[in-house]
């Protein structure tokens, strides 16, 4: 018997979002655990009592934390199952491996400050945003997808921010699909795909839930 998989996630979190996307591109069958992460349940802080976060992935009595871990584990432990998400070669997987540690670096901390924020520093972050975005164009240059002519690693890795475009659009008033017209076609071809179109929430739905945030952290 294949030992049992689960994942612990949360709804709009692009990291959970990533590990599904992967575990779905590999065709790998698992159990979704949604967590209440205002009262984190007992599995959640036995399984990452270092970080208290999700995503996390177990595999029988493996247990596996953090989002680009997550995915890196997934294309590995099932390497016989097609696609293979990372590069075969060594410098282009070291290089997927930047381009993903941009994404976590810059992309998720200038898309929140931008609806975190108001006034001068909501233009900061928009702008921090939108260079971080044209650097990512850059990268993708003519390719398909930025595994090539595959849907790879980085891919995985950056497409579930495209839920979060339109959020940032409407709170920040962004431009992206002006500046950035690679990026938004690549958006849409990543969106054909069954395991990101499953994945990823109405963005609308999304851009609601961060309105409660506003409120919440009192920047309307």
């Amino acid at each position: 018997m294949a030992d049992e998989v689960i994942l612990l996630g949360f709804w709009t979190s692009p990291f959970g979002m990533r590990a599904r996307i992967a575990l779905a591109e590999k065709g790998i069958e698992y159990e979704y655990k949604e967590e209440n992460l205002a009262d984190k349940s007992l599995l959640l802080l036995k399984s990452n009592p270092i970080h208290k976060k999700i995503p996390v992935l177990i595999h029988g009595e493996k247990i596996i934390c953090e989002s680009l871990t997550i995915v890196q584990y997934i294309d590995e432990a099932w390497k016989g199952k097609s696609p293979v998400l990372m590069p075969a070669d060594p410098y282009e997987r070291a290089n997927a491996r930047f381009w993903a540690d941009f994404v976590d670096k810059k992309i998720y901390d200038c898309g929140s400050r931008i609806w975190k924020s108001k006034g001068e520093a909501q233009e900061v972050a928009k702008k921090e945003f939108l260079e971080c975005l044209k650097l990512l164009e850059g990268e993708l240059g003519e390719k398909p997808y930025f595994g090539g002519e595959s849907f790879g690693y980085v891919d995985v890795v950056f497409a579930p921010y495209a839920c979060w475009f339109h959020t940032d659009y409407v709170h920040g008033n962004s431009i992206i699909e002006e500046e950035c017209p690679k990026l938004i076609a690549w958006v849409k071809r990543c969106m054909e795909k069954e395991s990101v179109s499953k994945t990823l929430p109405d963005p609308v739905k999304l851009h609601e839930f961060v309105g409660g945030l506003k409120k919440k952290y009192g920047v309307e």
